[in-house]
């Protein structure tokens, strides 16, 4: 099969506490086991990557650095999605291969720096929601305001914040780039941490400062390569309702009816199961026939053949 797999940042960061590009390493090796033993087992894969923590960090090292000498560049946001893509994708890849080859596995493996392209109209422009970045007093946000445009929000009584909005993804730059490479059977790491964010105006492409959601992102990719299966792995087993209740109850398949359902009853955590959920619908809505998974990431190959996960299906 032809599988698209979005990772989560477990795949990535094994410990919250520990930042350091060493553990991220050491992660994505114990990652590359559960995606090489889908490899092994004959399919296709592509792969789609959160960036979370990672961009934070980078936006936050930027920051840092601009405010205590302000001839110091501070990149734009979409800069620092493309930096954190290739780091991630640099560490992914090389774990990856690195697991082929102790199998004695013949393949490619490669990263493409992808830029997604959102509606410039997308109704999350007109009214940023997602923080990122370093906290800053009032003052400091006023001048960032006043100097730069951006839309600072008070986070929490922890000071403000800059906010960017989350559009969805309409189109892939690269994904004639993306085709030809899983056509010819290399493992593509792509859309990492959900692209970067592109408008297309007068002609031209455009980085705008949005944060565009990796399941989203993902969910795109599997339209556009025709994949048979959308998988999304995480943290959990299975897709639960009554999530952390007494009445908690875990769930193997799930129609579309059923989504909707427990999407009203607000089942799902918004910027956690949620678009995971929404990601899932919107592929099997594609085409009936295709698909949906969410899974444990070290549960990939149980998922696939039935024993694990939740099953989305029309």
């Amino acid at each position: 099969m032809k599988i698209v797999l979005a990772l989560g940042g477990n795949a990535l960061q094994a410990d919250p506490k520990d930042a350091s590009a060493e553990s991220q390493l050491r992660t994505c090796r114990e990652t590359a086991k559960s995606i090489v033993d889908l490899i092994e087992e004959g399919h296709t894969i592509s792969v789609v990557h959160g960036n979370g923590p990672q961009v934070g960090q980078i936006l936050s090292s930027v920051e840092a650095g601009h405010k205590s000498n302000s001839a110091n560049v501070l990149f734009p946001f979409d800069v620092c999605g493309a930096f954190s893509q290739g780091y991630i994708g640099y560490h992914l890849q090389n774990a990856i291969a690195e697991e082929l080859g102790k199998r004695n596995i013949n393949k490619n493996v490669g990263t493409i720096v992808t830029q997604v392209i959102v509606d410039k109209n997308d109704s999350g422009f007109k009214n940023p929601t997602k923080p990122i970045g370093s906290f800053y007093s009032k003052e400091e946000a006023e001048v960032l305001t006043e100097e730069k445009g951006y839309v600072m929000k008070e986070d929490a009584g922890r000071g403000y914040r800059r906010v960017v909005a989350s559009p969805k993804p309409i189109d892939v730059v690269e994904k004639d780039i993306i085709k030809g490479l899983v056509d010819a059977g290399t493992v593509v790491i792509s859309c990492g941490g959900g692209g970067i964010p592109v408008i297309l105006e007068n002609g031209e492409v455009k980085g705008v400062p949005a944060v565009i959601d990796k399941d989203f992102a993902a969910e795109k990719l599997a339209e556009i390569l025709d994949a048979d299966a959308l998988v999304v792995l995480t943290a959990v087993d299975k897709v639960c309702v009554n999530f952390n209740k007494p009445d908690q109850k875990a769930i193997d398949v799930m129609s579309l009816e059923e989504v909707d359902k427990y999407i009203n009853e607000k089942q799902f955590a918004p910027g956690s199961m949620l678009p995971k959920v929404e990601a899932c619908k919107k592929f099997v809505q594609y085409n009936k026939n295709k698909i949906a998974i969410i899974a444990s990431l070290s549960e990939a190959k149980e998922a696939l053949q039935g024993t694990s996960g939740t099953r989305i299906v029309f």
